[in-house]
C-alpha cells in the first residue's frame, strides 16, 4: 500500500511538471523585425495549447498580418498570400473554451472569435495597441471578454508599432490590410501586389521553455468578465503551489515506507 501511494504521487508530480513544461516564451519573426511574446501558459494553459499546436505544426508560418486599425490591434494568423488575393484561410483545429483571465490591455496579445460566440477562438490573435480594456469596443467584457495569453516587451512592441504604422488598403473582401512600398497612386491604378508588400509573419519559434517565465511580469487581472485571477502566472501560488504538494505527498510516503 506504501509503494502504491509512493508510486501514485510520483505520477502525478511527474504529470503535473508535463503539463506545466509548455514553452512560455516565443519568437516572432516577420519581414518588419522581430519580437518575442512570453505567454501565460499557467493561468491561461487551454489557450497556449491551442496556440502551441499552431506554432508546432507550422500553421502561422506564411500567414500575414491581415487588419490593422491604428490605436486599436494589428490582426493576424488567419490568412496566407498566394500571388493575388483574396487571402487564403489557414486550416483551423476545434475551437477552444475562453478564458478571460488578464485585462486587454497595451503589449497584450488576445485571441479573437466570432461574434456573440464566446467559446470560439481558433488561429487568429490580435496585439492591443492601446488600453481597450474600456471604453468602446470594451474587449475585458465584449463577447463574454477576449481571452489575453501573453505580452510583448516595450521592445518588441517597437516593431508591432511599426506595422500598425503602414498604410491601409481596402480590396474586395478585405479591409485594413497593412501593406508595405504600396502607395495610393498604386491602388488607383491597380498595381497587383506582390508577396513583399504585406507583412508576413515567416516563422514563430519557441526560445525559452522554462516553466513560468512571467514571474517577474505584472499583468492586468480582468475582474470586469469575472476573469480575474492573482494565482499562478505574476503571483506566488498555480501549478507551482500544486506542485509543493506533490512532492510533499511524495516526501512523506517515503518516510512512512522506512
Amino acid at each position: 500500500m506504501k509503494r502504491k501511494l509512493i508510486k501514485t504521487a510520483g505520477a502525478a508530480l511527474a504529470l503535473l511538471c508535463s503539463t506545466a513544461s509548455y514553452a512560455t516564451i516565443v519568437e516572432v519573426t516577420t519581414n518588419v523585425g522581430k519580437f518575442e511574446i512570453n505567454l501565460f501558459d499557467q493561468t491561461t494553459p487551454v489557450t497556449v495549447q491551442n496556440f502551441l499546436s499552431y506554432v508546432n505544426a507550422g500553421r502561422y508560418n506564411g500567414t500575414v498580418f491581415h487588419r490593422s486599425v491604428p490605436g486599436f490591434v494589428v490582426q493576424g494568423g488567419g490568412f496566407t498570400f498566394d500571388k493575388q488575393l483574396p487571402l487564403k484561410a489557414v486550416a483551423t483545429f476545434s475551437p477552444i473554451v475562453n478564458e478571460p483571465k488578464w485585462s486587454n490591455v497595451r503589449a497584450t496579445v488576445a485571441m479573437a472569435k466570432q461574434s456573440n460566440n464566446p467559446n470560439s477562438a481558433t488561429n487568429q490573435w490580435f496585439i492591443n495597441l492601446a488600453n481597450n480594456s474600456g471604453g468602446s469596443p470594451r474587449l475585458d467584457t465584449q463577447n463574454s471578454g477576449f481571452t489575453v495569453f501573453g505580452q510583448i516587451t516595450a521592445q518588441g512592441m517597437e516593431v508591432v508599432d511599426a506595422i500598425a504604422g503602414l498604410q491601409r488598403f481596402t480590396f474586395p473582401g478585405i479591409s485594413d490590410l497593412p501593406l508595405r512600398n504600396y502607395s495610393s497612386s498604386d491602388r488607383d491604378d491597380n498595381k497587383p501586389l506582390v508577396a513583399s508588400n504585406l507583412v508576413t509573419i515567416e516563422s514563430i519559434v519557441v526560445v525559452d521553455a522554462r516553466v513560468n517565465t512571467v514571474a517577474g511580469l505584472n499583468p492586468v487581472a480582468n475582474t470586469s468578465a469575472g476573469g480575474g485571477n492573482n494565482n499562478g502566472d505574476g503571483g506566488s501560488s498555480g501549478s507551482f503551489g500544486w506542485l509543493s504538494l506533490l512532492a510533499g505527498m511524495l516526501l512523506v510516503a517515503r518516510r512512512r515506507l522506512r
